[in-house]
């Protein structure tokens, strides 16, 4: 019988597939491989809401689990965060403490949960670090989000102040890779795009990129991010968060990603930038120096053009079972 069992809650999504490819792929004796002795549980939101208490129990008492990386959330694009905050703040809400009150009902070892960069305040000074998390407000348009996310810090804090739980947390930058959500209407800007250019090539139209192409941004490969959460689990016992991301000097801007993508589709058709639409915030750098200290300098970070060739790839020979939503209809010439 396994010694150690670790539920990955939403473990089908984008971040779960990664983990779940990194421990079943990683050589013997990697630092980032399937240990002896280890279960490794990939839990989907079929498997019991965890908005639900009694689920949520129902699910622990089903898979009996020593460690939990918690990812499951209700996520959406800017347009539903800005419609729906508090059913955003709500279930998020509910959901981070079911898991964090049965892992601690049921004598969790060690829980990770995932935040998001979003928790971090608007009017705050570059680059974001660790200790800027409750500075200030969030942005007004996902205050629901990133309330109920903040908050998971706040209990970590508390489950160890109060029982000595080792409970934290992570805090990604922006992801991306296999299994990503790709609905033009509510995805994240990489996945977005990559479908957008893949419909240019298949109808033959014209690849219009939103905004001017000059925001940075950082970009994290969601098999990179897998291997940061393994060692979170294995080698991190503090309770405060740690950023995952690449460094400042790696940030991407907007027009770099879509170059690489018309590369990686092989686009060859019109491609433009529509200047009339907004930019959003120029660059919001993090920092990894904390990360960097604790898991050494050695770690390697995928090269951004060789990421995204990698989801590129994925996307279009899975492109009938990917998370794509409702497609438009070309219109006929």
């Amino acid at each position: 019988m396994a010694s150690t069992v670790i539920l990955v809650t939403g473990g089908t999504g984008l971040v779960g597939k990664a983990i779940q490819y990194v421990i079943e792929t990683e050589p013997e004796g990697s630092r980032f491989g399937k240990k002896p002795g280890e279960q490794w549980i990939f839990a989907s939101s079929s498997e019991g809401d965890l908005r639900d208490p009694v689920q949520t129990r129902k699910l622990f008492e089903k898979y009996k689990p020593t460690h939990v990386i918690h990812l499951a959330a209700l996520v959406g694009g800017l347009f539903k965060n800005m419609k729906y905050k508090l059913t955003f703040y709500r279930d998020n809400s509910l959901i981070n403490d079911n898991v964090l009150q049965t892992s601690y009902e049921t004598g969790v070892k060690k829980v990770i949960s995932c935040l998001s960069t979003c928790v971090f305040p608007d009017k705050v000074t570059y680059p974001l670090d660790e200790t800027k998390i409750h500075l200030g407000l969030p942005h007004d348009s996902n205050f629901g989000y990133a309330h109920a996310k903040r908050m998971v810090d706040v209990a970590n804090h508390a489950y160890k102040a109060q029982y000595g739980c080792n409970f934290t947390s992570a805090i990604p930058t922006n992801v991306f890779g296999p299994y990503d959500n790709f609905d033009l209407e509510d995805s994240h800007v990489i996945p977005g795009l990559l479908h957008k250019c893949y419909l240019a090539k298949k109808n033959g139209t014209p690849f219009v990129v939103g905004g001017t192409g000059k925001p940075l941004r950082q970009f994290i490969y969601s098999r990179d991010l897998a291997k940061l959460f393994i060692w979170q689990l294995r080698e991190y016992d503090d309770v405060e968060p740690v950023i995952f991301s690449v460094g400042e000097d790696e940030e991407v801007s907007i027009k770099q990603v879509a170059d690489a993508i018309v590369k990686a589709i092989g686009f060859e058709g019109q491609y433009s930038f529509d200047t009339t639409k907004a930019d959003g915030q120029f660059r919001k750098p993090a920092t990894n120096k904390k990360l960097l200290s604790l898991i050494g300098d050695d770690f390697k970070f995928t090269p951004f053009e060789q990421a995204l060739d990698e989801t590129a790839k994925w996307f279009v020979e899975n492109y009938d079972k990917a998370r794509i939503g409702k497609v438009p209809t070309p219109a006929k010439a």
